[in-house]
């Protein structure tokens, strides 16, 4: 089977490896994938956001599966175009991907199916916004409401930070801001909460607890992921059955009386207090670097799964894993989130022994002259799974610190909640 993968980050290059490793497979094609994807795909350098040069592209070459990585491509409505042209894609549609597309979109389904989720107010102008925040307690959350690669959230202390946090929004910093949503913050432990579902039914795909900010002990700038770990320690029986029953069951019943379906990756992104959950957010696929974290622990072959839900046919599969811990550390270009170097040369990379234990996927990363050049923010996700989870850590580290990239910079706590405490 010829498959294609859209997208260029760590994400990608880990779904790229898991299917690599079915019978399955015949070839994959990663498009335009990064410079770890080459060694089991062949890159194609096309831009995923021009739909109609990636349809002619799967046609020419008969593709037969196409599995959509990132959030812009769902949000903008991929899936719907190349199923009008009868090409089978894995994704949910464009409607039900505002899910993610848009905050106040999510917020309004909470509000009418009664999910769980902090108390919230939606602004049309910076007046409003400000207005509303002087009379607010702090600390408040402030929230662009379109996408904003993981970095649209202000998590404000005080009303000067809450306000400057309503200015980058409506001037533009992610883009053209109609409205922001402020929400009372919620104190709790977050956790990643994945579901795999086919259009008619869904199942639990493991679990994971993401480090979000820049700095260790969770503080600085909010981030695209500095690392995670995978399965989390927060999750048990009695909290699964209220996140199924309270949040993803409305969920997709809301999707049906939306007269759609849902299929693919759901994340669901979680605050939980005293073993209740509340919902913080949804993404319309795997997470990243969750995606990385999770997928080494799979031993149900991925390709299999995905085809099912394409199949409308997944209750029929059983989802098994290694009874192991996954731990992933993100090695970021030095100025993250802000401004970096690109095209800085990582030397020693290809001294670096991987296994099936060891893994490195390549995110913001190209190829030059057989040497490994930093070309993004986060640029290579480190993920070991072992027994223990301070084992799997200092795994990664160890093997990072065989580098020699002095323009690079990562968190040495990643997973510290449940290693240091």
């Amino acid at each position: 089977m010829k498959i294609a993968i859209l997208g260029s980050g760590g994400r990608e290059h880990a779904i790229a490896f898991k299917i690599s490793k079915s019978l399955k497979k015949k070839k994959i094609y990663c498009i335009p994938g990064n410079a770890g994807t080459k060694d089991i795909a062949e890159n194609i350098n096309l831009d995923i956001n021009n739909f109609e040069k990636v349809s002619k592209f799967i046609n020419k070459f008969k593709i037969e599966l196409v599995i959509v990585g990132p959030e812009k491509p769902l949000v903008d409505g991929i899936v719907d175009f190349l199923k009008e042209k009868n090409i089978k894609v894995f994704g949910p549609n464009k409607k039900v991907s505002q899910l993610e597309g848009s905050k106040i979109f999510t917020k309004k389904i909470c509000e009418k199916y009664k999910i769980p989720t902090a108390k919230f107010g939606i602004f049309n102008s910076k007046f409003k916004a400000n207005n509303f925040l002087e009379k607010a307690n702090m600390p408040i959350v402030v929230k662009a409401d379109g996408l904003a690669a993981g970095k649209g959230v202000y998590i404000c202390e005080n009303l000067e930070s809450s306000k400057n946090a309503v200015d980058e929004i409506f001037g533009g910093k992610f883009g053209i801001a109609e409205n922001v949503l402020i929400e009372e913050f919620l104190e709790g432990n977050e956790m990643s909460y994945f579901v795999l579902a086919d259009g008619k039914n869904f199942k639990s795909f493991n679990t994971a607890q993401d480090h979000k900010r820049v700095g260790e002990g969770d503080i600085g700038k909010n981030t695209g992921g500095m690392g995670a770990y995978a399965p989390s320690g927060l999750n048990n029986p009695e909290l699964e059955n209220k996140i199924i029953n309270q949040i993803v069951k409305p969920t997709f019943k809301a999707i049906r009386e939306m007269g759609e379906s849902y299929t693919g990756f759901l994340y669901v992104g979680l605050m939980i207090k005293n073993n209740e959950p509340y919902l913080i957010e949804f993404n319309v696929r795997m997470g990243d670097p969750e995606c990385q974290t999770i997928l080494p622990l799979l031993k149900t072959d991925l390709l299999s799964l995905i085809l099912s839900c394409c199949d409308k046919n997944l209750k029929n599969h059983e989802i098994k894993w290694f009874d192991k811990k996954s731990l992933c550390i993100v090695l970021c270009s030095k100025g993250y989130p802000d401004k970096y170097d690109k095209n800085t040369i990582i030397n020693n990379f290809y001294k670096l022994k991987t296994d099936d234990s060891n893994y490195i996927f390549h995110a913001g990363t190209k190829e030059s002259k057989k040497e490994i050049l930093a070309t993004g923010g986060r640029v290579l996700n480190f993920v070991s799974i072992s027994n223990s989870f301070k084992k799997s850590r200092n795994n990664n580290i160890k093997k990072i610190n065989e580098l020699d990239w002095k323009k690079g910079f990562f968190r040495k706590d990643i997973g510290y909640k449940i290693i240091d405490q």
